[in-house]
């Protein structure tokens, strides 16, 4: 027998042989007391033709309930996800759950590939960042009936449960503070935005608000890589350049502190030169000298509310699908008037 090609079989492979959904093959293989005979004669038929050899873990996934939720997350290195989650774990652990946690780097695909592996090892619901994600992934989690929650973002259309804020107004709020000051000459100071959905938005609310007080359109910088080396060095190119900006809009804190950490290298001076500002209201921003003016995101609210909606929804209890949060612009001094 050709072990490669018993590995290559998927569960698809059999529903699609069998003509029957991938749900349905997994209460074959699970639960086959729920499936009809002729059904599960059609199932088994495929199962034994196609020599498939289910994974360990996903013949348990109908049978039994493993009390873990996973968090899938796009990089650890971002300290604000951090608080997110261990208010989700708080939460969920006073319920006797437990969060096992995974990153995939701003890789949908990749993001894809570990939502699998931890549904073949049981894992009872899942909690993303964001509404970009593979339509796969939600094909996945569909036909293994597992409960989830987008976070960080307003889904408009209602298509999927979601937990956030909406991150268009917040770029619009605190771009609007930096116009209100009397800037026009404006830049923004932008994170990766393939896969980050977030990015996307608080870089729109920048434009629109730019654009309604008819300000010139703004130079945007983009960094490879939500870092401070890398901010840092995207603010050293803006600062090079022939009208340099008298305000910076940073889409997160990591890139607003890396801003401001070129200024001070370069003798910037913050604000009398220079405004800056960032998005997420974090410990990092809130201690530097100046101290970053900011937008206060519901970071330990949305873990929370969550957990709860899937604590809710594993447990048959009724939950609020959409909750969108509110957000508040914290003004301090890295922000003032323009020159004359």
């Amino acid at each position: 027998m050709d072990t490669r090609t018993t590995r290559s079989r998927t569960a698809r492979d059999v529903a699609l042989l069998a003509g029957v959904s991938t749900a349905t093959v997994s209460r074959a293989l699970n639960t086959p007391d729920t499936v009809d005979p002729e059904t599960l004669k059609r199932v088994r038929d495929a199962i034994k033709k196609l020599r498939y050899v289910p994974h360990g873990g996903a013949r348990s996934l109908r049978s039994q309930r493993s009390r873990m939720v996973g968090a899938i997350v796009p990089s650890f290195d971002y300290a604000l996800y951090a608080r997110t989650t261990s208010a989700l774990q708080q939460c969920l652990g006073e319920h006797g759950y437990s969060v096992v946690l995974a990153e995939h780097h701003y890789d949908l695909q990749q993001e894809l590939q570990v939502t699998r592996q931890l549904i073949e090892h049981a894992v009872d619901a899942f909690m993303f960042v964001g509404l970009d994600h593979d339509p796969r992934l939600f094909a996945l989690l569909e036909d293994y009936g597992r409960p989830f929650v987008l976070t960080w973002g307003v889904d408009s259309d209602h298509r999927h449960p979601a937990v956030g804020f909406d991150n268009r107004a917040a770029g619009h709020a605190i771009a609007s503070h930096v116009l209100g000051l009397g800037h026009r000459r404006i830049a923004i100071l932008s994170a990766p935005l393939e896969g980050n959905d977030r990015g996307r938005e608080r870089v729109a609310g920048f434009r629109a608000a730019i654009a309604e007080a008819g300000a010139p359109a703004p130079h945007v910088e983009y960094v490879q890589r939500i870092a401070l080396g890398a901010a840092e060095e995207a603010m050293h190119r803006i600062l090079k350049r022939k009208q340099r900006p008298t305000a910076v809009l940073a889409t997160n804190d990591v890139m607003a502190v890396g801003a401001m950490l070129a200024c001070r290298s370069a003798g910037v001076r913050i604000p009398e030169d220079v405004s800056i500002t960032g998005i997420d209201n974090t410990d990092l921003g809130a201690t530097q000298v100046p101290a970053l003016t900011s937008v206060r995101t519901p970071i330990v609210e949305i873990g929370t509310a969550a957990a709860e909606q899937l604590i809710a929804r594993l447990e048959g209890k009724e939950f609020a699908a959409n909750q969108v949060m509110g957000f508040e612009v914290v003004v301090r001094g890295s922000t003032a008037r323009p020159k004359a």
